[in-house]
């Protein structure tokens, strides 16, 4: 397992360790140990898996709020897709700066996304299912979403026209939500 730093706090690109021959190939996407051994001893509790038949599909950008806000590790297993994580932690060192990344099944790289950021990303091909873990439970209650196209964050989509859910199309900026994430100077960045 590689860690590989992003450009945000605490966030993470995780390169697993991938064994092929002839017959194909193998890799450990999860292991507490591995994890363990590069810094990560977040306990999930929940996996999560979503399909998209279409290309251009965009989920986001979401998360939860206090007390039930998750930590994700996020991974393509078909398909591509453009992954955006942005950190709205008040006082964070990359406070509402964003970062992209290309997930997908053939490059096998998992996203480490730490409590206090947005999530989305969007799809590069068709047929796309997307795995991931969370370390709380889903709570309907601190569900929470913000506009993809918020100018706050100018983040570039690279997709003219998304094809959105009828949650996403509602969703409304930063500056209008409820969010409020506070980084703690003495918060482990894992």
């Amino acid at each position: 397992m590689k860690k590989i730093e992003t450009p945000l706090a605490g966030c993470y690109i995780i390169e697993p360790q991938v064994f092929g021959d002839a017959r194909g190939w193998f890799y450990e996407s999860y292991s507490a140990n591995a994890f363990s051994e590069i810094g990560i001893d977040t306990v999930f509790v929940q996996d999560n898996r979503s399909f998209s038949a279409q290309k251009g599909t965009l989920r986001g950008l979401h998360c939860q709020t206090e007390p039930h806000a998750q930590t994700k590790l996020i991974c393509c297993t078909r398909g591509v897709i453009t992954d955006v994580v942005v950190d709205i932690r008040e006082g964070s060192p990359s406070f509402m700066q964003h970062f992209a990344v290309e997930l997908s099944a053939d490059n096998r790289r998992m996203l480490y996304i730490p409590k206090g950021y947005l999530h989305g990303f969007v799809t590069r091909t068709e047929n796309v299912e997307v795995f991931y873990k969370v370390d709380d439970f889903y709570s309907p209650a601190c569900d929470r979403s913000v506009r993809y196209n918020d100018s706050a964050f100018s983040i570039e989509w690279n997709e003219s026209d998304p094809i959105l859910s009828v949650k996403d199309q509602n969703n409304v900026p930063l500056c209008d939500s409820d969010i409020r994430f506070v980084w703690k100077k003495d918060q482990v960045c894992m």
